[in-house]
């Protein structure tokens, strides 16, 4: 990307594009008053420059003597606003047309087409908010369930951006005294000082490990969880996509083999956004589009984080399933006994030996689908309960300087242990605290903030 002027005045849609009822052009930076006082018409003909900040007011905005559309115009004065600069917030009639004609007359005035992420991106250069709470943003747009959000939430809160800053003045005690002694040698006396510097080391590798223990859960509530349904042709996969979605995606008839291809959906299950694949079924195929297909579902099987193996329990297991089972049995797999409405001819025996995890269900009656899906949370969540308190890092940016930081304490942990000379502890000392700026963004490059508001949407 190409550098930034971040003294221009800047505009975007900040409302996703189409029908609808409100849509927003937003404009930020020091001339966002000026430009409205050029396009926003009041039934008073007051001037926007003129309005007490956190105000709304009634108008229509006009490119000369053409009416685009009738408006509510927000003003937001710098410092309180999203960026710290002055804001000003069109709120017209969500129609592609008004949107667009409204953002094509505030650029007329020499406002700049905002970059993706550039909003919030001032808001972490002002200072407003600090690179682990900008990234948040991001997760809260993305969430795909509540516990995802409320992660978003509490971190664009400063919940995580608390604990790192309690770990971080820590370091700084630490390294103030380490320092002393490095700089002072015959006046310092080091040794009464180890039992502190100790002290503070075991209090902040408590603080990481408490959140590093929790990541893996976070990771998961973040990005989800890939799940794959197989089994042979006309087992009821399908039927069970559709039960567990709670609508009908996936066609289902008593032909063998009506699925052709992989179909997905993205449901809530216990908070955890779960990405489940309706795959064809494993046989034998009978031309080109069929061994496709199944070749597709090999593939999904083996990227799955979690796999339902579903048997139909009013028949007798086959080739197929046999295969499954070998091919299976090792994986973090659920066993799904399916049809337990008809007479049971199932050799249960062999797969309650394979899998550790088993339920029976009756798609088409929707029987045992709530104990399927207390399964799958049970094998994802392994016991970890959600507080509402709690702080759980979910970026894998984080996850992996956190790791990073542990690094460094655990080498000081070492040096103390040993009685190593004060300037390795200081050195590792100096290491961790900088790897804690870099979540915090005290510390950064151009194109590590490229890389993350890239990623954002344009009016965000």
């Amino acid at each position: 990307m190409a550098e930034l002027n971040l003294t221009d005045t800047i505009a975007a849609i900040s409302t996703p594009v189409g029908e609808g009822g409100i849509g927003i052009v937003r404009i930020s930076g020091k001339d966002a008053l000026k430009v409205a006082d050029k396009i926003f018409i009041s039934p008073k003909g007051l001037k926007p420059s003129s309005f007490k900040t956190h105000t709304i007011h009634y108008g229509v905005v006009k490119d000369k003597d053409r009416v685009i559309d009738e408006v509510i115009l927000a003003v937001m004065l710098a410092p309180k606003s999203y960026t710290r600069e002055d804001t000003v917030e069109i709120n017209c009639h969500s129609g592609i047309v008004a949107l667009r004609d409204t953002l094509e007359v505030v650029l007329k005035c020499g406002v700049r087409m905002a970059e993706p992420g550039e909003f919030t991106r001032r808001a972490f250069l002002s200072g407003r908010i600090d690179l682990a709470q900008a990234e948040a943003v991001l997760d809260i747009i993305r969430a795909k369930t509540d516990s995802a959000l409320k992660i978003g939430i509490s971190q664009l809160k400063g919940g995580l951006s608390e604990r790192l800053n309690t770990c971080r003045r820590i370091l700084i005690d630490m390294l103030s005294r380490l320092e002393a002694a490095i700089d002072f040698p015959e006046e310092e006396d080091i040794s009464s000082d180890f039992k502190k510097i100790n002290d503070m080391n075991i209090r902040v590798s408590s603080l990481l490990r408490g959140l590093l223990d929790d990541s893996r859960l976070g990771r998961v509530l973040r990005e989800g969880v890939h799940l794959v349904i197989c089994g042979k042709p006309n087992v009821g996969k399908s039927s069970l996509l559709n039960a567990m979605v709670k609508k009908e995606r996936s066609i289902v008839t008593s032909i063998p083999g009506t699925t052709r291809d992989t179909i997905e959906e993205i449901i809530d299950i216990g908070g955890i956004p779960i990405r489940v694949v309706d795959t064809a079924g494993i046989l034998e195929p009978k031309d080109l589009v069929e061994k496709k297909a199944i070749s597709r579902s090999k593939k999904e099987i083996n990227s799955a984080d979690l796999v339902i193996v579903l048997f139909d329990g009013s028949s007798k297991l086959s080739k197929e399933d046999l295969f499954l089972i070998n091919k299976l049995k090792s994986k973090r797999s659920i066993a799904v006994i399916n049809k337990s409405d008809l007479r049971q001819k199932i050799e249960r025996e062999k797969i309650l030996k394979a899998f550790e995890n088993n339920v029976d269900i009756s798609a088409r009656r929707l029987k045992n689908i709530d104990l399927l899906e207390k399964k799958i949370t049970g094998l994802i969540y392994k016991g970890a309960i959600i507080k509402p308190e709690s702080v759980m890092v979910s970026n894998l940016r984080h996850i992996q300087l956190l790791l990073k930081v542990q690094k460094s304490i655990a080498q000081i942990q070492k040096s103390l242990d040993n009685k190593l000379s004060v300037e390795f502890i200081a050195h590792d000392a100096r290491e961790a605290l900088g790897f804690l700026d870099d979540i915090l963004g005290k510390r950064f490059s151009v194109d590590l903030l490229d890389k993350i508001f890239l990623e954002f949407c344009i009016g965000k």
